[in-house]
C-alpha cells in the first residue's frame, strides 16, 4: 500500500504550482489596492457626513449587494470558465472605481454607495469563482496549504494596504489612493489571464441563464440541504458574522474615537492588526491542529475567541489613547477570525462536488454578507439613535459572538462527531 501524499509547505507549493502561484499574485494585487480603496472610503464618508450611520451604510453597501447577487455569481462560476469571470470582473472594476475621484462634496455623498454597489456587485462574481477555482489547481492533501496561504495573503494585503492607506490618505490624497486601487485591478487581471484553470464542464443543454437562475439556484440550496455536514460548514462565517460583523464595523469608529486628528492613520493601524491576526491563526493552527477531525471544535473556540477580544479592546479603548495598545486584543480576536475562515474554507471545498461548489460557495457568502449587514445595520442604528455608547455597543456584540460560538461548541461540535464516526462526512 502507497503512503499518502505529504502535504507541501507554503514555498514548496508556490514554487511548483504554477497556476496556484499566478492566481496568487492577482490576489496579492488586487487585495492590496482593495485595501487602499476601503481606508480612503471610510476616510471620506467620515470627511464628508461626519455620521456613524452613514458609515455603517457604507459597510453594508459593500455586503447587501453582494449578498443579493451571489446566488447568480454562483451560477456563473458553475456554468461558464471561472478564469474569465474573475478577469472580466477585475477590468470592469478598475473603470468603476475611477468614479470616485469625482465625489468632494457632501451633495455627492450618495454617489459613494452607487459607485460601491455597483463595485461589488461585479466583484461578487470574482469570489466564488476564486474559491471555486482553487481545489481544481490544488491536490486535496495541499487543500489546508492553498487556502491558509490565500487567507494569510487576505490578513497581510489588509495589514498593509491598510496601515499603508491610511498614510497614503493623509498625505498623498485619496485621490492617489482611488488611482492605485484601479491599477492593481488591472494588474491582477494580467497575472489570472496567464493562469491555467481546469474545471468540470456539464454538456447538458440547460437553456438561458435567465430562465434557468432560479432552478439551477434552488438546485444548489437542494444540495446543501441533502447534505447537513455541508450545511453546518456553509453556515459557519454566518455564525461569526452575528457579532463579528458589527464588531469589524465598530473598529473603524474605535479608531475615530481614539485619534479624531489623525482618523486615517488610527483607522489604518487597527485594520493592520486586524489584518496580522487573521494572517497569524491560520498558520498557527495549522502548524498545530492537522487532525480534521478536530476543527469543528476550534472553529467554536475561536467564534468565542473573536468575541473575547473585541470585548477587551472596547474596553481599553475607553482608557488608553494609543492606538497600538488597542490594536493588540484586535489582532487576538482576528487570529481567531482568521482561523474559523480557513478551516470552514477547507471543510466546505472537501464535502461539495466540483459542480456544485460555485453555488454553495456563493450561497455561503449569501448568508455571511446578509448576516453581516444586518449585524452592522442594527449597531449603526443604535449608536445613531443615541441608544447606547460606543463602549456598550461594542460590549453587546462581543457578548453576542461569545454567546454564538458557545452554541457552536454545544450543538454543531457534537453533530460533527456524531456524522464523522458514522461515515456521513461527503467528499468532493
Amino acid at each position: 500500500m502507497s503512503e499518502p501524499s505529504r502535504p507541501a509547505g507554503y514555498l514548496e507549493l508556490l514554487k511548483e504550482n504554477l497556476s496556484f502561484r499566478r492566481l496568487w499574485y492577482g490576489s496579492v494585487i488586487s487585495l492590496f489596492g482593495d485595501w487602499f480603496n476601503t481606508i480612503a472610503l471610510y476616510s471620506l464618508i467620515l470627511k464628508l457626513s461626519g455620521s456613524e450611520f452613514a458609515l455603517g451604510a457604507v459597510f453594508i453597501t459593500k455586503m447587501l449587494p453582494w449578498a443579493l447577487a451571489s446566488p447568480v455569481a454562483g451560477i456563473l462560476a458553475d456554468r461558464y470558465n471561472r478564469r474569465r469571470i474573475m478577469i472580466a470582473s477585475d477590468i470592469i472594476r478598475a473603470v468603476i472605481v475611477l468614479g470616485f475621484l469625482f465625489i468632494d462634496e457632501p451633495g455627492e455623498v450618495y454617489l459613494i454607495y452607487v459607485l460601491t454597489a455597483v463595485q461589488v456587485i461585479v466583484g461578487s462574481a470574482f469570489q466564488p469563482a476564486k474559491s471555486a477555482s482553487v481545489p481544481n489547481i490544488t491536490k486535496r492533501e495541499n487543500l489546508v496549504t492553498a487556502n491558509t496561504i490565500m487567507a494569510a495573503t487576505w490578513s497581510v494585503m489588509l495589514a498593509l494596504g491598510a496601515a499603508m492607506g491610511g498614510f497614503a490618505a493623509e498625505w498623498l490624497g485619496l485621490k492617489a489612493v482611488f488611482i492605485l486601487d484601479s491599477l492593481s485591478y488591472l494588474l491582477s487581471a494580467w497575472f489570472i489571464y496567464r493562469t491555467v484553470i481546469p474545471q468540470f464542464t456539464d454538456d447538458k443543454p440547460r437553456g438561458s441563464l435567465l430562465r434557468t437562475a432560479h432552478r439551477e439556484v434552488m438546485d444548489g440550496l437542494r444540495h446543501i440541504r441533502q447534505y447537513p455536514a455541508i450545511r453546518r460548514m456553509a453556515t459557519t462565517k454566518m455564525v461569526w458574522a452575528m457579532g463579528g460583523g458589527a464588531l469589524v464595523f465598530l473598529l473603524a469608529l474605535i479608531g475615530e474615537s481614539i485619534s479624531p486628528e489623525h482618523t486615517s492613520i488610527s483607522i489604518g493601524i487597527l485594520f493592520a492588526a486586524r489584518g496580522i491576526g487573521t494572517g497569524l491563526g491560520p498558520v498557527i493552527v495549522r502548524a498545530r491542529i492537522r487532525n480534521e477531525q478536530y476543527w469543528p471544535l476550534v472553529i467554536g473556540i475561536c467564534i468565542v475567541l473573536t468575541g473575547t477580544g473585541y470585548l477587551l479592546a472596547g474596553i481599553m479603548a475607553a482608557f488608553w489613547t494609543a492606538s497600538f495598545a488597542v490594536a493588540l486584543p484586535v489582532m487576538l480576536a482576528h487570529t481567531a477570525g482568521g482561523s474559523n475562515w480557513v478551516f470552514s474554507t477547507v471543510l466546505l471545498q472537501q464535502r461539495v462536488v466540483d459542480r456544485f461548489r460555485g453555488r454553495v460557495f456563493a450561497t455561503e457568502w449569501l448568508l455571511v454578507m446578509g448576516m453581516e449587514s444586518f449585524s452592522i445595520f442594527t449597531a449603526s442604528l443604535i449608536l445613531e439613535m443615541g441608544l447606547l455608547p460606543l463602549l456598550q455597543v461594542v460590549i453587546l456584540y462581543a457578548s453576542i459572538s461569545i454567546i454564538s460560538g458557545l452554541i457552536w461548541l454545544f450543538f454543531v461540535v457534537p453533530a460533527e462527531k456524531r456524522d464523522f464516526l458514522a461515515g456521513n462526512i461527503p467528499e468532493s
